[in-house]
């Protein structure tokens, strides 16, 4: 699913668990996130306009923020390898 009100992108998969958050999440117009609230790691993409990748963040823990400032968007998706 794609973040497209303020409250998805400010919640974004936070107080989920792990098997409802499976399909991932899509911020578009993003550059930044945090992960206070998450019951589980997560792994990050920050996209470039084109849809290259320019940052991968592994397996992130609950209660980081995280910063690409050449990014466009941004994919959330459960950690592959925790």
């Amino acid at each position: 699913p794609e973040a497209a009100t303020f409250s998805s992108r400010l919640l974004g998969l936070a107080w989920l668990d792990e098997d409802c958050a499976q399909g991932g999440l899509f911020l578009p117009g993003c550059r930044a996130v945090h992960t206070f609230g998450m019951r589980f790691r997560m792994d990050v993409f920050f996209l470039a306009a084109d849809g290259s990748l320019l940052r991968f963040a592994e397996a992130v823990r609950p209660s980081r923020c995280l910063f690409c400032g050449a990014a466009d968007s941004v994919l959330e998706l459960p950690a592959a390898n925790c």
